[in-house]
């Protein structure tokens, strides 16, 4: 089960991946959502939560979904590690399924 800090940090980490990705200021960020900066920068390092409706607004001010700004929990050395596994995995299955054919292909 997940604990509270840890969903902190999971969002906290959301919101800094998205802001960032789209080049915006912690400032240019806190003035979308009508929040301070200090707050903005305590919520991405996990340390305060937001109500909804301040949820609502971040979201609304990286354009994305609030679902979007927890699904960023893995580090940029952790993504690459799950991008290279399915990369192998992908690649594993269309060989696999290009054999399958090779064999079974009738002239």
């Amino acid at each position: 089960m997940i604990s509270g800090q840890e969903l902190r940090a999971i969002l906290g980490k959301g919101i800094r991946f998205y802001r960032q990705q789209r080049q915006l200021s912690q400032a240019a960020l806190a003035e979308k959502a009508d929040i301070s900066i200090t707050f903005l920068s305590n919520i991405e390092r996990g340390l305060k939560f937001p109500t909804s409706d301040t949820l609502s607004a971040i979201a609304n001010g990286l354009d994305v979904e609030v679902y979007e700004l927890f699904r960023h929990d893995h580090s940029p050395a952790e993504r690459r590690a799950l991008f290279e596994r399915f990369k192998i995995d992908i690649t594993q299955n269309v060989l696999k399924t290009l054999e399958v054919v090779y064999n079974n292909y009738e002239e």
